[in-house]
């Protein structure tokens, strides 16, 4: 983190359901999951809102999945989700020419450059607000944070549950502490079952713990 950086990051959750029900209006109102894998060893990867709230969770097969009758199935399709990549990384770059996509494969997430932008956007909160507007004109949901620090924007935006999240430069901690760890990326399996036994939950508490 040095003078004058600020980054917002822009993350669509459950973006693979998301990049299907983009091209079909038609079932946005019902509960859809995403299945990926070869037959008959398909698991969810992805679900939208509704198919979340009756109880369907990644990694459930499809087996599984026939207990709920009520839910849409429909195949993973890289091809769509490539188009709505593209289309959110258009509305990204007209706000920054510095754009870092940071995601794994079912969910998009972006960092933007946005230092020095205020002239031509207004402040960091309006920029966010148009980001989000931005991403919804595509068909698109998103969510955005703002930091002075690239790593606790991406935090910020995977853990957060407000729309447009800004961190006042000095108050990454304060803003991170309540996170659980699943925000950090390269937490391998090991490590997360150590600190699970140690009983730590969330950043502050891993920030908590002596260096050694």
């Amino acid at each position: 983190m040095k003078p004058g950086e600020l980054y917002a990051c822009l993350r669509a959750r459950e973006f693979s359901a998301q990049a299907m029900l983009r091209l079909r209006p038609e079932l946005r109102g019902k509960a859809v999951a995403v299945l990926a894998g070869e037959p008959p060893l398909e698991q969810v990867c992805s679900r939208n809102e509704a198919a979340a709230g009756m109880g369907v969770a990644a990694g459930m097969t499809r087996v599984e999945m026939e207990t709920f009758p009520a839910i849409g199935l429909l195949r993973r399709a890289p091809a769509e989700e490539a188009a709505a990549q593209t289309a959110l990384l258009e509305c990204v770059g007209h706000f920054s020419p510095r754009v870092e996509t940071v995601a794994p494969e079912t969910e998009f997430l972006c960092v933007a450059d946005i230092a020095g932008t205020e002239r031509l956007f207004g402040a960091p909160r309006k920029l966010g607000q148009q980001l989000v507007q931005a991403a919804r004109a595509a068909g698109l949901r998103a969510n955005v944070a703002i930091s002075s620090n690239f790593h606790a924007a991406v935090c910020a935006a995977r853990g957060g549950t407000a729309l447009v999240l800004v961190i006042p430069r000095g108050e990454e901690k304060s803003a991170l502490a309540n996170l659980p760890l699943a925000v950090l990326d390269g937490l391998s399996a090991d490590h997360a079952e150590t600190l699970a036994q140690w009983g730590i939950a969330t950043l502050g508490m891993l920030a908590e713990l002596p260096e050694r």
